[in-house]
Formats: C-alpha cells, structure tokens, sequence
C-alpha cells in the first residue's frame, strides 16, 4: 500500500506519511492501518460491482464511440442470470471444497507434532542470515 500511494505524482508523499501517521508508529497509527486493510477489500469490491454495472449498460464491444445498438443484448435478464449463477457456481465450487475435504489446500506442516528440541523447517534460517542471528543471540 505503501509503494502504491509513493507512486502517486505530487501528493503521493504526503499520503504515505498521513497513513503511517508520520514517523513514530504507535496506536493512532496501527488503528488507522487497520481501519484501511479492513474496508478496503469492501471498497474494491463496491467499484467491481459498479464496473460490471456500467459494463452491461453501455456494452464492452465498443470502445471506439460508434453507436452499435443493433446487436446488444439488454443488461436484465440475460446478464443477470448469468452473472448470479456464476456467482452461485463458484460459492458452491468453493464450499464443496471447503466442506468435504479441508485440508486438500492445508499445509502439512500444521500437522507435524509438535518437538520443542527441534526447530521446524519452516522457520530454520537461511545461510545469509546467519549473522544477523549471531548479532541478535549475542545481545543480552
């Protein structure tokens, strides 16, 4: 989010430094970071819907102007049903999946027993880490 907003000409600094709330981070800030990777999956969602909206009303086979009305075919209810059984295919899909076999997109590693004496390979660090994490464990 923060690489987007920096890429905006001229006000792009100054958005970044708003949502982090300058340089300290602290509850302001966090809340506020909160606040905006919660809504925002509901602000994209909302202009998807109002682009589908605009798609079937003006058509998408025509982006040079020319009035071609004689071969569109209107919004309702072709397009609705359409767009709700597609909606309905991939929430059944989805919940098919999720209900009758979990764990096919799990990972196995959430199902290893758990050792304290050994470190998981998932967390075990990489070679060119190794002296950050010597620089660390020599802090007391």
């Amino acid at each position: 989010i923060t690489n987007l907003l920096s890429a905006i000409p001229y006000i792009g600094t100054n958005l970044v430094e708003w949502i982090w709330g300058g340089f300290s981070v602290d509850k302001a800030t966090l809340t506020r970071f909160f606040a905006f990777h919660f809504i925002l999956p509901f602000i994209i969602s909302a202009l998807a819907a109002v682009h589908l909206l605009f798609l079937h009303e003006t058509g998408s086979n025509n982006p040079s102007g020319i009035p071609s009305n004689s071969d569109k075919i209107p919004f309702h209810p072709y397009y609705t049903i359409k767009d709700i059984l597609g909606a309905l295919l991939l929430t059944l899909t989805l919940m098919i999946l999720v209900l009758f076999s979990p764990d096919l997109l799990g990972d196995p590693d959430n199902y290893t027993p758990a050792n304290p004496l050994n470190t998981p390979p998932h967390i075990k660090p990489e070679w060119y880490f190794l002296f950050a994490y010597a620089i660390l464990r020599s802090i007391p």
